[in-house]
């Protein structure tokens, strides 16, 4: 710090709010920074695509995602390789997302970031756009939020460094003739609650207790913030076949599931066993707690699920950005991939039957985890940053803001 206190230096957190994970992914680093180096940073996240300044089309077209992902994923799949290749994704970039330029270039004038973080495909490009319009010494780094397979958005732009989740995405920027050091392989950023030790039985099911549920062998059933992945339907299998399990499904922002869930938690078949959630805040408790996490194969919820050491049985996976994370869990031994719900009530089945498989199931979750993800990001960024202002240092003396230095 220097001789007197400074104001904490502005970062720009470029999000889209499709799905949750982009924003999680935002507040663990934000969460991080504070927390290893507290009053230097002040990170402001922004969603560009949905702002109050965008066109409404813009927020309808950005909207559609969450309907397209619950009821029709195969679409989602044919869009995603659609613009996977440089000729479409610039036509998309020209078109329905050249408003993203001017939203980002606003939120750089207010914020006057010390550094751009992209934590979603479509904001890189535009970040890059604005650096190279203005005189500001102005890094770009992007956080690609996805797994194993990655989209071309998040690796054609031109940022300074590219901060990925995984050896394999790792070695496909290689492949991409990214220069090495351009980008470094860290993990997928989650908040501190999710990684803590790993509970003991008897502490799961007293958190169980505290969530008012009854401490028994637990299921949770998770589709990420969309509430996707047929969550109905898998419910009702596991109530019908495994009678001496308890079940929670945390539905995210999907109402019409909730409800649904509702109605059958107060059948009698259901014999009190099933708990049903919302949107929650406390997902780290949800997760800490389960025997068993059930859901679709998102990036954000294996990464959570990990590094809480939790075993996992994945059901779907969307088509596009998810294909591979499945696998990556299994040959991890951290789960296992049961699409039809007939299967998952055999495997839920089996694993109840099984403590000692499913207790290398939990150790190798736990194995597969990067809870020093967020905390690693965050010195990154730091490093960045401060190199950022001692350029400007150097070219303005009269400038005045932190340094980095204890």
């Amino acid at each position: 710090m220097t001789g007197r206190e400074q104001p904490p230096v502005p970062l720009l957190f470029l999000i889209s709010d499709t799905g949750g994970g982009h924003r999680s992914a935002a507040q663990a680093v934000a969460q991080a920074l504070e927390r290893a180096l507290p009053g230097r940073f002040a990170p402001v996240i922004h969603d560009p695509l949905v702002s109050p300044d965008c066109p409404r089309w813009l927020r309808w077209f950005v909207g559609l995602y969450s309907p397209i992902i619950r009821w029709c994923p195969w679409l989602w799949g044919i869009l995603w390789r659609a613009y996977g290749s440089p000729r479409t994704l610039n036509w998309l970039r020209r078109t329905l997302l050249s408003q993203a330029y001017r939203t980002v270039g606003a939120a750089v004038a207010a914020c006057r970031p010390a550094v751009i973080v992209a934590f979603h495909p479509m904001t890189a490009e535009p970040a890059v756009r604005v650096r190279d319009r203005t005189a500001a010494l102005l890094p770009v780094v992007t956080v690609i939020t996805d797994l194993i397979t990655v989209h071309l958005a998040w690796r054609d732009a031109a940022v300074d460094r590219v901060v990925v989740p995984s050896a394999v995405i790792a070695a496909r920027c290689a492949q991409d003739g990214m220069p090495e050091g351009r980008y470094v392989e860290i993990g997928l950023p989650v908040a501190a609650e999710f990684c803590l030790p790993p509970l003991s039985e008897p502490e799961r099911h007293a958190l169980q207790r505290s969530l008012g549920l009854r401490g028994r062998f637990l299921v949770v059933l998770t589709g990420g913030a969309e509430g996707s992945g047929g969550l109905y339907r898998r419910t009702a299998a596991i109530l019908r076949t495994a009678d001496d399990v308890d079940v929670a499904v945390i539905c995210g922002r999907n109402e019409a599931l909730r409800r649904r869930l509702t109605r059958l938690a107060r059948r009698k078949r259901a014999g009190g066993r099933l708990a049903v959630r919302g949107f929650v805040s406390n997902m780290p408790d949800w997760l800490r707690c389960a025997d068993i996490v059930v859901g679709k194969a998102g990036p954000g919820t294996i990464a959570e699920a990990t590094c809480c050491g939790a075993p996992l049985i994945l059901t779907s996976y969307l088509p596009g950005q998810e294909e591979g994370n499945a696998e990556f869990v299994v040959d991890a031994g951290a789960g296992c991939y049961a699409p039809r719900p007939r299967l998952l009530a055999a495997e839920i089945g089996r694993l109840r039957r099984d403590p000692a498989a499913l207790a290398r199931m939990r150790a190798a979750s736990a194995r597969a985890g990067r809870p020093g993800a967020a905390t690693d990001i965050a010195y990154l960024l730091a490093e960045v940053a401060g190199d950022n202002i001692a350029l400007e240092r150097a070219a303005s003396p009269d400038i005045h803001l932190v340094q980095l230095t204890e």
